[in-house]
């Protein structure tokens, strides 16, 4: 190639490299731009020195966020009352911080997806005691006898080929 050839290829190269990466931040920012809430407070600068622990259930995901405080206990960025409004979920909240006898001394942030409420109790339940665990390694041998640090792998069996249901099967017809 001459030396007009390789100068004019390298141009080209060099705008379409241009383009690339102008097309690159136009999409970075409206990403950015579509995000939900929970996600942005997640990165929070509040929560920065918090212990972070995943907690799962069925089909939901929690982000448990662990720091000191007086108790409190937000899910998707509301109190845990609001959010869970069944006694039965609040209480499955709650059960780690009774068997470590730390009900006030930590605040939860929690950001809970997928999933029924049952199962996203489940998953924040999991998530908190994974956090704590973290915290303070001495709670581990309470929590694991409790069976909090295990998590529920039973999940809902899927519909088979043939058949009404998981395990239903069509009706009897004799004529």
């Amino acid at each position: 190639m001459t030396e007009a050839k390789k100068t004019t290829a390298k141009k080209t190269v060099a705008k379409k490299t241009t383009a690339t990466k102008t097309t690159a931040t136009k999409s970075v920012k409206t990403v950015a731009a579509t995000k939900s809430a929970p996600r942005a407070v997640a990165v929070d600068v509040k929560l920065t020195g918090a212990t972070y622990a995943t907690g799962k259930r069925k089909d939901s995901v929690a982000r448990v966020y662990l720091l000191p405080g007086k108790g409190n206990i937000s899910v998707n960025g509301v109190a845990m009352t609001t959010y869970f409004r069944r006694p039965v979920l609040q209480m499955i909240i709650a059960q780690p911080f009774g068997v470590a006898k730390r009900e006030t001394e930590y605040d939860i942030v929690a950001f809970v997806s997928g999933g029924g409420l049952s199962g996203q109790a489940g998953a924040v339940k999991h998530g908190i005691s994974k956090a704590l665990e973290k915290r303070e390694p001495e709670l581990r041998a309470a929590l694991k006898a409790a069976g909090f640090l295990t998590r529920d792998s039973r999940v809902v069996e899927r519909k088979h080929y043939g058949v009404r249901k998981a395990r239903r099967s069509t009706q009897f017809s004799k004529r």
